[in-house]
């Protein structure tokens, strides 16, 4: 067994003597991690090492088990006040980007952390944490606000888990109304502005493509008894066709940033796979392969007449 994987179990063996109140005995281990009698007692003399608080439990049967106190555990378990503050401005960057949602739940790993801490450091890392905030901000990024329904969300998170198709109720602006359509969820992208459910329509509706709907404006869902096959789809790849979270089919793209702004596009993602290419003149060229035309203009638009597009060839320039 590597040396990190005997670290791993080690680790997984602390925790699990935690969370059990009868204890676990040598044949336990054994089991747990696949290993003899010898190497258990190995295990759990080297933890009784790092916590001589160990208590053996008394279960009234002739079997030993052992167990760790969960304040044996948290003593080595200690956070900076940097750390605690960078939970602060994760929730606070979430919330700004419309994921309420995702901004709870680290708010609750975050309280937990807290009362880790030990008591005579708790209160001197927290007013420090909450001193720092108070030194950062995050620019605010106009955009409206979005309200998304925890139910809906919660249902759809279900169904991509257990790989079932979802009819759901889906209202589209330009119509006006609500449709009901039968889709396979693959998952989520998250945007910007807008989040989305990237899912297909089961009746292979145009040609089978994948396509992002708005999470606000899904009304309801329903989880259907068919099931999909999960490995069909890479959620990933789909992304990587984008830029942003418009999705259509990929084309080529090449921007050439004039020398004014060439140092300052140099330092810009626009694309995980994009390539830069510095020109003798000065000028900066970017490539890449995605769809989105939409956000691309609206992208190129914070540049002025300080960038190019050299492809698609039909594409509108300012300067030409």
């Amino acid at each position: 067994m590597a040396n990190y994987e005997k670290m791993y179990d080690l680790f997984d063996l602390a925790l699990a003597m935690q969370e059990t109140s009868e204890g676990l005995s040598l044949e336990d281990i054994e089991q747990k991690y696949n290993v003899s009698r010898r190497t258990a007692e190995r295990m759990r003399n080297a933890l009784m090492t790092y916590f001589p608080q160990m208590e053996e439990v008394e279960t009234g049967e002739r079997t030993k088990r052992w167990r760790i106190t969960q304040r044996s555990l948290n003593s080595f378990i200690s956070f900076s006040a940097e750390e605690l503050a960078v939970f602060k401005t994760a929730i606070d960057k979430l919330k700004q980007s419309n994921l309420k949602e995702k901004a709870e739940t680290l708010a609750h790993v975050e309280l937990k952390l807290r009362n880790l801490l030990k008591p005579e450091q708790k209160n001197k890392i927290e007013v420090d944490a909450d001193e720092l905030m108070k030194s950062e901000g995050l620019v605010l990024h106009p955009g409206p606000r979005i309200e998304l329904n925890k139910e809906i969300l919660n249902t759809l998170r279900q169904a991509i888990l257990s790989c079932h198709h979802i009819k759901m109720s889906y209202w589209t602006k330009y119509t006006g109304k609500t449709h009901t359509y039968t889709v396979i969820p693959y998952g989520f992208l998250y945007g910007q502005r807008d989040h989305y459910l990237v899912a297909k329509h089961s009746d292979g509706y145009d040609n089978g493509k994948a396509h992002n709907f708005l999470l606000q404006k899904i009304k309801s869902v329903e989880i259907l008894p068919d099931v999909f096959d999960s490995s069909e789809f890479d959620l990933n790849e789909y992304a990587l066709e984008s830029f942003g979270a418009f999705h259509e089919e990929p084309f080529d793209v090449e921007w050439l940033f004039s020398a004014e702004v060439a140092e300052e596009a140099k330092n810009f993602i626009f694309h995980p796979k994009q390539k830069l290419i510095k020109n003798p003149n000065g000028t900066l060229t970017v490539k890449f392969k995605a769809g989105g035309r939409r956000e691309m203009d609206w992208h190129l638009y914070t540049w002025g007449d300080k960038v190019k597009v050299i492809k698609p060839k039909d594409w509108y320039n300012p300067k030409n």
